[in-house]
C-alpha cells in the first residue's frame, strides 16, 4: 500500500519525477506494478520540496486521488526543486483525518513518508508509545500508524541522530512491537535521502545528468535500477548510494543490539 519517492540532485521540475514517466508516480495512484498490498493509492497525496536560500520544506497535499487535482499537474509543470520527496496513500484504515493523513509529514528541515502498516494498529504500538513525551503523542498530525511511526523518528532526530540511525531504531522499535508491521520508510533533509526496505519494494536509480532517486518502484524501464533488498537500509546523497542490512529484532525475552549502524550522514558532500 502506498507508493512514494524522494530525489535530491540538480533542480529539475517536479512534474520531470512525478508526472511525465510512463510509470511515474501519477500513474502509480491507480496502476502500480510492484505493489504488493493494495491496488489503489486515491486516499490522498502530497508532495514536498525545497527552496533555493530557505531550509524549511513547502507541501502541497490533498485527501483525494492524485489524479482529480488539475492545480497539482500545473504546479507540478513549473515547480523546480533540487530536492522533493512525493507519495499517494492507500489507507490502512478509513478515517477523519483526509489531508492531514496524506505523506510527506514534514518538521524543521525534514520530510517523511511511510509505506507499509502496523498490524492491530493503535493497540499493538503500546510499548513504543512509551518513549514519547505525553505532548508529542498529543501532538500527532493525524490519528495513523505513519503520522505515529513519524513521531518515533522526529523524536530521534530532535534528539541528535542521524537520518539513518533514527529510521534504523524506530524500524526496531516498531518491529518488535508488532512483528508482521511492513515499515518501508522514506526521509529527507534536502540534501541527503534515508529510507528502508521492510516488507515491502525500494528501488534507486543514479539519474543520467547527477541525482539520485529512491523510489517505492521504478518509474520508467531504465536497466539502470537497482533494487533494494528486504531489511536494507539506504542512504544515499546526490552521487552516492549505500547499502546496510537491518538486523531482525531479537525474540521476545532476548537482550536487543543496536541495529547496524548508519552512515548516511558521514557522506563527505
Amino acid at each position: 500500500m502506498c507508493r512514494h519517492l524522494a530525489y535530491v540532485g540538480p533542480a529539475l521540475a517536479l512534474g520531470t519525477l512525478l508526472v511525465e514517466p510512463a510509470h511515474g508516480l501519477y500513474r502509480q495512484s491507480w496502476a502500480p506494478r510492484r505493489q504488493r498490498h493494495g491496488t489503489v493509492n486515491a486516499d490522498g497525496f502530497g508532495v514536498g520540496w525545497y527552496a533555493e536560500g530557505d531550509p524549511g520544506p513547502a507541501r502541497y497535499r490533498r485527501a483525494g486521488p492524485i489524479w482529480a487535482d488539475r492545480s497539482f499537474a500545473d504546479l507540478a509543470r513549473v515547480v523546480r526543486s533540487t530536492a522533493l520527496l512525493g507519495a499517494v496513500r492507500d489507507a490502512t484504515l478509513s478515517g477523519a483525518d483526509a489531508e492531514a493523513a496524506a505523506a510527506p509529514f514534514a518538521a524543521g528541515p525534514w520530510l517523511f513518508s511511510h509505506n507499509g502498516a502496523v498490524p492491530a494498529w493503535p493497540g499493538s504500538l503500546a510499548a513504543p508509545a512509551r518513549s514519547l513525551p505525553p505532548e508529542e503523542l498529543l501532538s500527532l498530525e493525524a490519528r495513523t500508524d505513519s503520522a505515529f511511526v513519524w513521531a518515533l523518528v522526529l523524536h530521534r532526530l530532535r534528539s541528535g541522530d542521524p537520518m539513518s540511525r533514527a529510521l534504523a531504531d524506530t524500524v526496531r522499535a516498531v518491529a518488535l512491537a508488532a512483528p508482521a508491521a511492513r515499515l518501508n520508510l522514506l526521509l529527507t533533509d534536502g540534501t541527503a535521502v534515508a529510507a528502508t526496505a521492510w516488507g515491502d519494494t525500494l528501488w534507486y536509480l543514479a539519474r543520467p545528468g547527477g541525482g539520485t532517486v529512491v523510489a517505492s518502484e521504478p518509474y520508467d524501464d531504465d536497466p539502470r535500477w537497482r533494487e533494494v533488498p528486504d531489511r536494507t537500509l539506504l542512504a544515499a546523497s546526490r552521487t552516492e548510494v549505500l547499502l546496510t542490512p537491518l538486523e531482525e529484532p531479537p525474540p521476545a525475552g532476548e537482550p536487543s543490539d543496536a541495529l547496524a549502524s548508519a552512515t548516511a550522514e558521514e557522506f563527505r558532500r
